[in-house]
């Protein structure tokens, strides 16, 4: 059986980064070819040796008997070359799992036109969003050359999210449609079907995801240390010899597909883990039963090998300048491009700006669950939020912060999904002190201290603390610019850095007046798209952690809404998952976004604003122009990194 650590010792490798970026992206969408039409496959000279002793098989017999054949050129990119080792950088061991992200091989995923389509399914068929039918690849294999087949879907709803120990929970919320769980079969090998009396929507999009379930398992592994397959015996000894205390906890040490923390765990990615334990480096070698190959029958991905190095996050930029990068936009912001411009003669790179794909760079979020009972009804009156949001010079933020390359507004949707309007990014965002004032004196906060703050119905006065992760300094730049233009009307803004672990604990508890951070992860939606993230559904929205919390526990903990927008917004939520099409779910959409657009839940500054990109300059079909965005795209993922090539496979 193919073993990567072997196999990376054998071949002597060191390695590459793995964040890739590209803006086209699957070449997915293609109908699969018939086998006649299909290009001869070729050998990669990286695994020759390996194929030649008779240790692996050669690549007709490694890929997929209808692999997913991608054409470079009719989507204007270059057929490459396999080779080279791609360097990048993260700021933290655990951070190796975004080369799950990166790699972005989903059973559906994103193409350019974030359209979903097929990638490691061959094909899938939803009968009106209540059936669907997933049809594998047949002989599609694991890294580790095992066969993946239906078994490894029913080794994971069957024997892990059904099984108590490993799973006390169990079966997650996104199979879960008014607490009714599927029906799911598997009716031959490359056939696996869920059912549901009522629609689930969000099923494919979920699979799509930056961060997915993963609804299967490399069960043939994964079976020898689950007490209903493996040997007692054996077992008991692997329990002892990974000092954990049963087999529950050994499986789930194990079964770690999105971390990528287990080199012996096999995968369906472009690149496998072939470092074991905590380095300063990890390196990823090519999968050699990757399922893409390209319309020469060249096998994906065309770069053997990805090494990334964990570095301190300061340093990101100063490595970057110096050229030991060949793609890298993680721990890079804006402010860092002047000094990523002066290196890129040295450093032999190019440095390309990328729009962010959040719905607002900036978002400073009012906690209208405040535990403090005087702030709690203020920040809960949409005067406040309306005035605090006009009160703000976003052109002088923009101008100052962002060189006009940003785009003002509130906070909504980006202009590449259907529900963008400018009425939306305008609403309450136009620099109008005049209306500020009037806005909170009609909320009745007209009293003022002898330095013209405002006082609040107890008498304190009005300060504001808004507390931050301290992370980015165009954060901190803007909340200086915005403590002038709130002075002005009264308001004392106090900016309070933390850890960004105790900032999340403090709005959770209630014990923040408001924070900030960045807008809506997608700011891309399509009418398939759920609008969970614009109800109070989560404790992560920092607007409404208790309403999320409530959600989350089913009543447990937390609170129920109890303001009309919000519980609008829950229903719309509803009527959009038991929508019949397109058009009733876009009509929730544009409801709910007008709805925040009027309530101002979140004050949004500025979207679109550059994200630097690092691109080496041998390194072939990055984008220039693309979208950085979380979900979704999964950053480098959705514009293809596994097609990146260097220049005469060259790295």
């Amino acid at each position: 059986m193919f073993n990567a650590r072997d196999f990376f010792i054998r071949r002597a490798v060191c390695a590459l980064p793995a964040l890739l970026p590209a803006a086209l992206s699957l070449a997915l969408s293609a109908l699969p070819l018939a086998a006649s039409d299909r290009p001869l496959p070729q050998e990669s000279e990286f695994l020759r040796a390996e194929v030649e002793a008779g240790t692996l098989p050669p690549v007709a017999e490694r890929i997929p008997a209808t692999p997913l054949v991608v054409n470079l050129t009719a989507r204007g990119r270059t057929p490459g070359v396999q080779g080279g080792t791609l360097n990048t950088m993260v700021t933290r061991s655990k951070d190796i799992r975004q080369m799950v992200v990166y790699g972005y091989a989903r059973l559906v995923g994103y193409n350019d036109a974030y359209d979903l389509v097929p990638d490691i399914l061959e094909s899938f068929e939803s009968e009106a969003d209540h059936k669907f039918t997933l049809h594998l690849r047949p002989g599609h294999r694991w890294s580790s050359g095992d066969p993946f087949t239906s078994a490894d879907f029913e080794y994971w709803w069957v024997h892990i999210v059904n099984n108590a120990e490993l799973n006390p929970t169990g079966p997650p919320d996104f199979v879960r449609v008014d607490g009714e769980l599927p029906q799911v079969s598997f009716p031959d090998a490359t056939t696996v079907v869920f059912e549901w009396s009522q629609p689930n929507p969000g099923f494919l999009q979920t699979l799509a995801q930056a961060a997915p379930p993963f609804i299967y398992r490399p069960s043939a592994y994964l079976k020898q240390f689950h007490k209903d397959f493996a040997d007692p015996e054996t077992l008991a000894e692997e329990i002892d010899y990974a000092r954990v205390k049963s087999w529950a906890a050994l499986h789930n040490k194990l079964d770690n597909m999105d971390k990528f923390d287990n080199p012996d765990l096999p995968t369906l990615q472009p690149w496998l883990n072939a470092t074991q334990g905590k380095k300063i480096r990890h390196a990823f070698t090519r999968n050699p039963y990757y399922h893409r190959i390209d319309e020469n029958g060249v096998q994906l991905p065309y770069i053997d090998t990805v090494e990334m190095e964990i570095v301190s996050g300061g340093l990101v930029a100063a490595k970057s300048n110096a050229g030991e990068a060949d793609l890298q936009a993680r721990g890079l912001d804006f402010r860092d491009i002047p000094i990523l411009r002066k290196g890129e003669a040295a450093g032999g790179y190019r440095t390309e700006l990328w729009s962010s794909g959040t719905a607002s760079q900036i978002a400073i979020y009012p906690n209208l669950n405040t535990v403090d009972d005087v702030w709690r009804p203020i920040l809960r009156d949409v005067r406040v939020r309306r005035a605090l949001s006009v009160a703000i010079n976003r052109a002088a933020i923009n101008k100052s912060l962002y060189f006009k390359l940003a785009k003002p507004g509130a906070m909504t949707v980006l202009e590449q999904s259907p529900f963008f309007s400018q009425e939306l990014r305008d609403a309450w965002a136009q620099f109008d002190p005049d209306l500020a004032n009037a806005l909170l004196d009609e909320a009745g906060l007209t009293e003022r201290d002898g330095h013209g703050i405002r006082r609040l119905p107890d008498g304190r006065p009005m300060e504001l603390v808004i507390e931050t992760a301290g992370e980015r300094q165009e954060v901190e730049n803007a909340l200086q610019i915005i403590t002038d233009d709130w002075r002005d009307i009264g308001v004392k803004l106090v900016m309070r850095p933390l850890d960004r672990d105790i900032l999340r604990n403090r709005v959770f508890s209630g014990t923040t007046m408001a924070s900030v951070w960045y807008g809506w992860d997608n700011g891309l939606p399509q009418s398939y798209t759920s609008p969970a993230y614009l109800a109070p559904t989560d404790q992560v929205f920092l607007s409404w952690p208790k309403w999320g919390q409530y959600h989350q526990t089913g009543g447990a903990v937390g609170e129920a809404p109890d303001m009309e927008p919000a519980q609008r917004l829950m229903q719309l939520l509803q009527d959009w998952n038991l929508a019949e099409d397109a058009t009733m779910r876009a009509d929730a959409w544009r409801e709910m976004l007008q709805i925040h657009a009027d309530n101002v839940f979140a004050i949004g500054i500025v979207a679109g604003a550059p994200q630097p990109v690092v691109v080496s300059n041998r390194l072939r079909n990055v984008p220039k122009t693309a979208i950085w965005a979380w979900d979704p795209g999964a950053h480098f993922g959705v514009h293809r990194i596994d097609e990146f090539f260097f220049e005469d496979g060259d790295g």
